[in-house]
């Protein structure tokens, strides 16, 4: 184990913030949604997510150019009709036997306004391109995902989030958006224009129509100082709360079967950005496999290995401009479940979750993740009308995660917690009722636009209990 250097092991544990589910289109889907294929490619190709997890054979592929392609596309094409990014959600959203679109020809920033910072940008925009294109233009959000992969309309419809105790998802950010709905309609809605749909359409599964451009605020351009430390697991739960209120952007992770926990904190500063340093996640977090491979069937001589080589670990500094030290490149693939719990319930639900794992040998090596958010006031979204903290499980994409995450879910659940939409979970219409104060009224804009359902595949159908 020479080669397990303690730098790595310290990368390793970022790595698994790669919650979103990271990484590039699949080969396969990429030149089916080349920017220069027809309009509509009529072959039967299958598609699948970044992870693997989820897949179809979709009737009919299309890459309209323009909303009045992707309007003629809705009158006449295969339904269900269901739009994808990246391909960065692990629940089933995207699969369809109808039609599979994407919006990388409506893509970039289209208008900025400098006395507001506000800024118009279309659906299809990766989140990396949009940075970049708002730094160019001196201008940054104010919170980034820790994966910058997805597409636009993609974070804001699954409520995509960051860390930071009073920062609140990339869909409190949007200030409009253009939805292109059932009947071909282009509707624009704002908090004066439209306001129920506007409210509904921020957070969205794509159950309303198809998001062509939104409207997000933005600030001038900042940097953050990221420091990055590793401490017992239960020194990092006893200072939560202070941790959060210190610093404005703060997480960590446990790292399974070591009892430690490295911490993440981003602060704004003026001083000079520090050369990036190389990106070592992915080699650490196949090195902790290894670990995995060759300790797993010891946990006591597992985490004795784990704390002699982080033990005495110098904490790491680095500054650059927000949306650089925000988020990171991902390549290790894994599933993931992450639920959101009120703030004052996390630390209890995380302990009850590594003594689980812990007591009965759960294979395992990603390290968990949490992270804080702030309440907000959209009908759909995860952290509707309190302050929470996220916490997130991954598997390693080729074992089994059902094993995994059925232990830990009724944990999530006892808390009161409510499920990540782009990550997997088991909650049915029921459920979901029972802890959206707003379901009902979301259901009801739903009907209105779509009263058919053309954009709703089978597992959105049992999502609003729709037959």
């Amino acid at each position: 184990m020479n080669h397990l250097s303690r730098r790595s092991l310290l990368q390793f544990a970022t790595a698994a913030s790669a919650l979103a589910a990271t990484g590039t289109i699949p080969a396969l889907v990429q030149s089916a949604f080349a920017n220069d294929a027809p309009t509509a490619q009529p072959k039967t190709l299958p598609w699948r997510n970044w992870s693997g997890g989820q897949t179809c054979t979709p009737a009919m592929r299309a890459a309209p150019a323009d909303e009045a392609e992707l309007a003629d596309l809705i009158a006449k094409a295969a339904t269900p009709i269901r739009a994808v990014g990246a391909g960065h959600s692990f629940s089933p959203l995207v699969p369809t036997n109808g039609t599979l679109l994407t919006l990388d020809r409506i893509a970039g920033v289209t208008a900025i306004e400098a006395k507001t910072h506000q800024a118009d940008i279309l659906a299809g925009t990766r989140l990396a391109r949009m940075s970049d294109d708002l730094a160019k233009a001196g201008l940054a959000l104010d919170n980034m995902p820790d994966i910058n992969k997805q597409s636009l309309a993609g974070a804001i419809s699954t409520a995509t989030h960051g860390t930071g105790s009073e920062i609140g998802s990339l869909s409190t950010f949007l200030q409009g958006l253009r939805l292109v709905t059932a009947s071909g309609k282009a509707i624009d809605c704002d908090a004066k224009r439209q306001p129920e749909i506007f409210q509904a359409a921020r957070v969205s599964l794509g159950a309303l129509g198809i998001i062509t451009k939104a409207r997000i605020q933005a600030r001038p351009l900042y940097k953050l100082k990221r420091r990055t430390w590793v401490a017992p697991v239960e020194e990092m739960l006893e200072q939560v709360s202070a941790l959060e209120a210190k610093n404005r952007n703060f997480e960590f992770y446990y790292i399974p079967y070591s009892g430690m926990a490295l911490g993440i904190s981003n602060n704004e500063t003026d001083e000079a950005e520090t050369p990036a340093p190389v990106n070592e996640d992915d080699d650490g977090l196949r090195q902790l496999k290894m670990l995995d491979d060759w300790l797993g069937w010891s946990p006591g001589l597992r985490r004795w290995t784990i704390q002699k080589i982080l033990g005495g670990m110098e904490p790491e500094e680095r500054v650059d401009f927000s949306h650089k030290t925000l988020s990171t490149e991902r390549g290790v693939r894994f599933n993931e479940m992450e639920y959101h719990l009120p703030r004052e319930a996390a630390p209890a639900a995380l302990r009850e979750i590594i003594e689980t794992i812990e007591k009965n040998n759960i294979k395992v090596f990603f390290p968990i993740e949490f992270r804080t958010v702030a309440a907000d006031d959209i009908w759909l979204s995860p952290f509707y009308g309190r302050k929470s903290a996220s916490i997130a499980v991954h598997q390693f994409y080729e074992w089994d995660y059902k094993p995994y995450f059925t232990a830990i879910e009724p944990i999530f659940r006892k808390h009161d917690g409510r499920p990540h939409w782009g990550k997997l979970n088991t909650l049915e219409a029921a459920d979901f009722a029972a802890i959206y104060p707003k379901w009902k009224d979301f259901l009801k804009v739903r009907a209105e636009l779509d009263p058919k359902g053309k954009f709703l595949n089978p597992y959105l159908r049992k999502v609003f209990g729709v037959a």
